[in-house]
């Protein structure tokens, strides 16, 4: 049988569709925006959920992050969004795992370097398995000034987190990048005006890209407000799902 289309895939309508990486400053408010998400379980590979009412299951090594997505992946429960917090640490259980499984005590004791490429291979291996299944996938990490050095001269940019080649596993396979950042402007008393926001779009100074081109360059750090964006870009009327609901 012929296995090459015959017609075109449509842009999938719906967040709970979509990969998206978030990162920013501690305690900004990714994790509280992202616990807006329709249908959200947190996979917690670290503290900080206790101030918040959300489905979570405690990540405390790539064994149990295997076990939960192979539960998540039967598809027997009502969770329409998978949020990884943080996918930094994440990594550092794959890392953790690879080293326990070839008894070694750092990546570069298997030769050639060849642990760098398990680790990576594996830990790409099961964020596209997840990215595939159909939940949303929500990935968050923080962020990191990094010194970028050019012909003409040296820049600072901010980046997730995430050692660089994970950083580049992750950038290559989500529909979105969104920085949370401050935003510092004059008030009308000359005085500044500190205001929370999601930027969306590529810049020489941080990390950030929309592969749907629905969203604004820049939003209000709000889940309501970014998904008002998202929707009405593609035309369609806000779900009263969007904000606060979780799955029952």
């Amino acid at each position: 049988m012929p296995i090459l289309p015959t017609t075109k895939t449509p842009p999938k309508p719906s967040l709970s569709d979509l990969t998206v990486l978030w990162y920013g400053q501690t305690k900004i408010g990714k994790t509280a925006l992202c616990a807006q998400a329709e249908g959200a379980v947190f996979l917690a590979t670290e503290p900080g959920l206790n101030a918040l009412e959300v489905f979570q299951v405690p990540i405390l090594s790539w064994e149990d992050l295997l076990a939960a997505c192979a539960e998540i992946s039967e598809g027997k429960h009502p969770f329409k969004t998978v949020v990884i917090d943080t996918i930094d640490n994440a990594y550092k259980f794959c890392t953790e795992y690879i080293l326990r499984k070839y008894k070694v005590e750092h990546e570069s004791d298997l030769a050639y370097g060849k642990g760098y490429a398990i680790v990576n291979n594996e830990f790409q291996r099961v964020l596209t398995k997840l990215a595939f299944l159909p939940y949303g996938l929500y990935l968050i990490s923080h962020a990191k000034e990094i010194e970028v050095e050019t012909r003409t001269g040296k820049y600072t940019r901010i980046v997730p987190t995430l050692p660089e080649k994970a950083r580049k596993i992750v950038l290559g396979m989500v529909d979105m990048v969104l920085y949370c950042d401050l935003d510092v402007s004059a008030g009308a008393d000359g005085e500044p005006v500190i205001r929370r926001v999601i930027r969306t779009k590529p810049s020489l100074y941080y990390e950030a890209g929309d592969r749907t081109g629905r969203l604004p360059e820049t939003i209000d750090l709000d889940y309501r407000k970014f998904l008002e964006a998202f929707q009405s870009a593609a035309g369609a009327p806000v779900k009263a799902q969007a904000a606060g609901k979780q799955a029952k």
